[in-house]
C-alpha cells in the first residue's frame, strides 16, 4: 500500500484551528470583506439556546479606545441579544460577500418560489450570481470570534462609537425601502429620513455592543478554510489600562 501523503490545509478538520495563520495585522480578505458588507450575523447564547442576529454593523481598524480592529454594533436593551450578552459576552460573527440564491435543483419544488429550474439557461439569475459569486470580487465568507462588551452607557466612548456608526449606517431612500428588516413595520414610531437611525442608533436607550477582533476562519465557496490568529504586541497599550493584546482584550 502507498504512502498517505498529508491533506492539504485547506481540508484541515473544521472542528480544529491546526495551521492558523498568525499575524500582527488581519488578513486583506477578512479586511476587504468587512469593510464591503452590508450586514453581519451575530450568534449569542444563553445557557441552553443559540440566538443569531442579523445586524448593522461599523467595522474600524482602531479607536482612540481600542488599539486595535474593532466591530460596532447597536442593540435595544431589553432584546433577547443583549440579556444574552450580560449573561454570557462570548459570541460568533459570520459576516461575507456572497450574493446568495439558491441554484438550480434536480427535483424542483413547486412549493419554493423565486429558485430557477433545472433547465434553467446560463442566462438566468442563478447562473448570474454563481458567476458573481466565483469572481474574485466575492468568494469569502469570514467567522471571527471573541468577547463582546456593552459600551459604558452614557460615557465619551459610547457617543464617539455612536457618531462613527450612524456614518457609516446612513442609507437613504434605500434604507427606508428596507424597513423592517430588524423587526420593525413600516409604520413604526422613530423611523425617520434616515432610514430608522433614531430608533437603532440615535435613541437615548440603545447599548452599544463592542466586539475586538481577535481570531477567526475564512471560508470560500468551494468549502475551503483557513484560520487565522492576531499575535499580541509589546507596544499595543490599551487607553483603558487594559493588556496589550492587538484587540485590546486579555
Amino acid at each position: 500500500m502507498g504512502e498517505i501523503l498529508p491533506q492539504p490545509l485547506n481540508w484541515e478538520a473544521s472542528a480544529t484551528a491546526t495551521h492558523p495563520q498568525v499575524s500582527s495585522t488581519l488578513p486583506p480578505e477578512v479586511e476587504t470583506c468587512l469593510k464591503n458588507a452590508r450586514f453581519l450575523h451575530l450568534a449569542t447564547c444563553d445557557a441552553l439556546s443559540p440566538h443569531i442576529s442579523l445586524m448593522n454593523y461599523t467595522y474600524l481598524p482602531s479607536t482612540p479606545f481600542h488599539p486595535g480592529p474593532v466591530i460596532i454594533m447597536t442593540t435595544n436593551p431589553s432584546s433577547k441579544k443583549t440579556l444574552n450578552l450580560i449573561n454570557n459576552p462570548r459570541v460568533s460573527l459570520l459576516v461575507h460577500d456572497w450574493v446568495s440564491h439558491r441554484p438550480p435543483t434536480r427535483n424542483p419544488d413547486p412549493a419554493r418560489e423565486g429558485s430557477p429550474p433545472p433547465q434553467a439557461t446560463r442566462s438566468s439569475l442563478a447562473s448570474l450570481l454563481l458567476n458573481i459569486n466565483t469572481s474574485a470580487l466575492s468568494s469569502i465568507s469570514a467567522t471571527i470570534n471573541g468577547e463582546a462588551e456593552l459600551v459604558p452607557h452614557g460615557s465619551e466612548e459610547e457617543n464617539w462609537y455612536k457618531e462613527k456608526h450612524l456614518e457609516n449606517n446612513t442609507f437613504g431612500d434605500q434604507a427606508q425601502e428596507e424597513r423592517g428588516i430588524f423587526g420593525s413595520t413600516p409604520h413604526a414610531p422613530g423611523m425617520d429620513s434616515a432610514g430608522g437611525s433614531c430608533c437603532f442608533i440615535e435613541g437615548q436607550e440603545v447599548r452599544v455592543v463592542l466586539v475586538g477582533v481577535k481570531e477567526g476562519r475564512i471560508a470560500d465557496w468551494k468549502g475551503g478554510v483557513k484560520d487565522w490568529t492576531l499575535l499580541a504586541t509589546a507596544d499595543s497599550e490599551d487607553p483603558r489600562g487594559r493588556e496589550g493584546m492587538v484587540n485590546g482584550v486579555s
